[in-house]
């Protein structure tokens, strides 16, 4: 395809001031850029849906469109997406077969104890101390339960307690997200965590109030739609530059939704080295423009394939 044409509308991606964490502007960019070039070049048979989602961040914007009758009022075969990654070399496109990105579950312990002063620590039920423990203790979860030759990842990312540097708390929070690729790990995991919690709390005689939800499910390409994106991709970037089985990511994307509902590919696109930690959702991140023209050719490489005349 003529990336000429498709570098026209680098430029479109540009927001001074403006910090994207993730890159979706430039996403949207490349997908502006082969509706356009597929309007004026119509050399396809069949009807092509260009899907601009929001909310994709811990909102599930994907399943709010669906719910919203996304595939009822736009009926289509396959669904495919495209994600700039840092890290794979400008040029490169990488994707597999089957689950390819982690469900996401996210979680929250509130343990309650009996505040009082630290100096007579005999007089109070300590949830820090509880907290602690837990802590530790769902660490053994992955260890000890998952099957080594399975993936799974329980990190708690918040521990909130106390305001005094001499008083022991009411209570402590901890928040945190659990991610894995199969439903059967992971409900064993939000099983063990809840039971282990609840043991901790009963030892401790502090009361636990629990919460879990399931927030993303695993994003799983199916076969067929994977074959065809990495022949699009040989077919724009080379076949020595596309990587057809490239490693799962523990990261989520709620793109598994629609893959759900509909078969099709979610593929990753080199964005560069990111040179100096600048990776997905730092505050550093730079989208890189130049990949802007192959992103849209491979859009427009996909219809050409796939609506082929």
């Amino acid at each position: 395809l003529p990336l000429q044409e498709m570098n026209a509308f680098d430029h479109r991606s540009q927001h001074e001031g403006v910090m994207h964490g993730c890159g979706h502007d430039g996403h949207t960019t490349m997908l502006l850029a082969a509706a356009e070039y597929l309007a004026k070049h119509q050399d396809f048979d069949g009807i092509v849906h260009f899907i601009f989602q929001p909310a994709e961040e811990g909102e599930a914007g994907a399943k709010a469109m669906m719910d919203d009758g996304l595939f009822e009022d736009f009926p289509m075969e396959a669904v495919y997406a495209l994600h700039n990654w840092p890290g794979l070399e400008v040029g490169k496109i990488a994707m597999r077969s089957g689950p390819t990105m982690a469900a996401a579950d996210f979680f929250e312990a509130r343990i309650t104890g009996h505040g009082g002063h630290a100096a007579m620590p005999h007089l109070v039920v300590d949830p820090i101390l509880a907290g602690s423990e837990l802590v530790q203790a769902w660490q053994t979860i992955v260890s000890r339960n998952v099957k080594p030759i399975d993936t799974a990842v329980v990190s708690v990312t918040q521990f909130h307690a106390g305001a005094a540097f001499n008083v022991i708390p009411e209570d402590v929070v901890l928040r945190g997200t659990v991610r894995c690729f199969s439903e059967e790990v992971r409900a064993m995991i939000e099983d063990r965590m809840e039971q282990t919690a609840q043991g901790v709390c009963a030892a401790h005689r502090c009361r636990l109030e629990w919460w879990y939800e399931h927030r993303f499910p695993p994003t799983v390409n199916s076969e067929t739609e994977t074959q065809i994106a990495t022949a699009v991709a040989r077919a724009v970037v080379g076949e020595d530059n596309v990587n057809p089985n490239v490693e799962q990511v523990t990261g989520s994307e709620d793109f598994g939704y629609m893959l759900e509902k509909k078969p099709g590919c979610y593929a990753f696109i080199g964005n560069g080295p990111g040179d100096g930690g600048c990776l997905l959702h730092s505050p550093h991140f730079d989208f890189n423009d130049e990949i802007i023209a192959l992103g849209a050719s491979y859009w427009a490489e996909l219809v050409k394939q796939t609506l082929n005349l």
